[in-house]
């Protein structure tokens, strides 16, 4: 069924599409298209294609993407909830695509709720490197947290925190960061008959406030060198060519990489910068247009960003522009950071590890009686975890121990940058230690494989055994299914995988396989 697009915004696009319009609005007589992204962090598409439950056909610019078909239902298989793929509008994959985060960068996305693109970038990254994933809501950290957690990702950050604040904790550290911007959703129309309804009462003033913020705020989270990736799922250019053109004239050591020779991606147009300034759509925006003939250069690199269009591509409409650093010198380098002081949440950064202003005053005046240097974990913690990993895993953990509360984290980064900050989850959750025990996290069970456990147990999805887990249940199991290393016992913790790929925890004892999954992920569809 079409959808009502509302009068204004047709207007808008019939202006700016020209014959091209009535092949646009055709395109919202289509369903839009459904995708998944192969998660190679568990399993190489090769792999999955010859045990993936639906056809796939890949997608063009996402080498890992593949479109499924309508009514394929991917989140009731017990692979979606082994983490073997997350299930992503197509379109939307092409911005971290452009990015190319490779092993060993330091990488922000600064807009990630609910956290695809994170996990795409995590891909690419292959355990390497730093992954600072963010988002301002505090609600929809909690959807962030846990896709990064069932994806598998071991060397992650969640934040919770405005871009200015992680910019004073981290001035010129990142190499690439993904900049996917709160904009007025008009891409999104055909996917989301919501956003139509949504539109209207969505000031794209107020949008464009918000991103010119942030632009000029990564670019003092930027390395020399760096990469800066803008996306929207927007068409108004006041909010895309727009941005992009100011942030250049106002940052002359960056440039528009040219989008060149990737199917679908059609490139970017400065010319509606000067139409829409012309009948005042940009007023009291302080946008200005971009001529050819006034401004060469700059239209020519405004017209290398990139739109993907509905009636184009097999997608939703996207606008991306790639921002590369000159390598200039900066002001401060990467290595000196600036401290944040603010009173924080409970798992935030005041952690035991890392020295408060209360800490630092009673070590100078000798009034506390354990004082914890900033790199290590109160001893009898640390001898807890470290007993629990020498008994149960056999795998190098990567990354510095630290404790927040009774947390146990593996973090990627200096724990002394997250000092202040909103912290959601310091690195890969290991698990928590209290009353002298420790009990390890679905985030530890999620990234590691069967031979990284001492007990393993794999269960087959053609027997209905793995949904019974998924679903809380208790097993009954004969001890001889069981993959134990050496010499260890049947009894204790047990990495349970689907067909090979870890989903959880249980225990096993007596002919029983307890169930550790926890209740927040289990499967709740029939």
């Amino acid at each position: 069924m079409a959808i009502r697009l509302p009068i204004q915004f047709a207007e808008r696009m019939k202006k700016m599409l020209g014959d091209e319009y009535e092949q646009f609005v055709k395109s919202y007589e289509s369903a839009p298209r459904a995708g998944i992204r192969v998660n190679t962090l568990k399993i190489d598409p090769a792999s999955f294609a010859e045990i993936s439950p639906f056809p796939l056909k890949p997608i063009p610019w996402c080498e890992t993407g593949y479109y499924i078909p309508a009514g394929s239902k991917p989140g009731l298989t017990p692979y979606y909830h082994a983490g073997l793929y997350y299930v992503q509008e197509p379109s939307a994959m092409a911005p971290v695509e452009l990015l190319e985060a490779k092993p060993g960068d330091h990488v922000l996305d600064l807009c990630a709720a609910p956290g695809g693109k994170s996990t795409q970038i995590a891909a690419h990254l292959k355990g390497s490197g730093v992954l600072v994933t963010n988002d301002i809501s505090t609600d929809r950290t909690k959807a962030l947290a846990k896709n990064i957690e069932m994806y598998g990702v071991r060397n992650a950050v969640v934040l919770n925190e405005s871009p200015e604040r992680i910019a004073d904790a981290f001035p010129h550290y990142f190499d690439k960061i993904l900049i996917d911007a709160p904009c007025s959703g008009e891409g999104m129309f055909r996917k989301d008959e919501d956003m139509v309804r949504q539109w209207e009462h969505h000031s794209i003033e107020r949008c464009v406030l918000m991103q010119r913020d942030i632009l000029d705020t990564a670019a003092r989270l930027l390395a020399p060198g760096g990469r800066i990736v803008y996306s929207t799922c927007t068409f108004a250019p006041e909010e895309n060519e727009a941005m992009i053109g100011e942030f250049l004239r106002q940052n002359p050591s960056f440039r528009v990489v040219p989008i060149r020779n990737v199917s679908g991606i059609s490139g970017g147009h400065p010319e509606w910068i000067e139409q829409a300034a012309a009948e005042e759509q940009f007023e009291g925006l302080q946008i200005e247009p971009v001529s050819q003939e006034e401004h060469p250069d700059l239209y020519a690199q405004l017209q290398g960003t990139g739109r993907l269009w509905p009636h184009l591509v097999e997608g939703e409409g996207h606008f991306v522009a790639v921002l590369q650093h000159d390598g200039t010198p900066l002001d401060k380098p990467a290595d000196q950071p600036l401290y944040v002081h603010s009173t924080v949440e409970k798992e935030a950064a005041h952690g035991r590890n890392i020295k408060s202003k209360k800490q630092k005053h009673n070590e100078k005046h000798g009034g506390a009686k354990h004082r914890n240097r900033s790199d290590q974990m109160p001893m009898d913690a640390e001898l807890v975890f470290r007993s629990f990993v020498a008994e149960q895993l056999s795998v190098d953990l990567p990354g510095q121990t630290v404790l927040y509360g009774e947390k146990v984290y593996q973090t990627p980064t200096q724990p002394e940058r997250l000092a202040g900050l909103r912290v959601i989850r310091a690195g890969w959750f290991m698990g928590s230690v209290k009353n002298g025990r420790f009990t390890p996290s679905q985030a530890l069970a999620s990234a590691l494989n069967a031979e990284e456990v001492k007990r393993s147990v794999q269960l087959i999805t053609e027997s209905g055994e793995a949904v019974k887990y998924l679903k809380g249940d208790t097993l009954e199991l004969d001890e001889d299914r069981l993959v134990k290393s050496g010499t260890a016992s049947p009894k204790g913790y047990t990495l349970v995988t689907v067909n090979g790929h870890s989903v959880g925890w249980a225990k096993w004892q007596d002919g029983r396989l307890k169930n550790e999954y926890p209740a927040g992920w289990r499967w709740t569809s029939v």
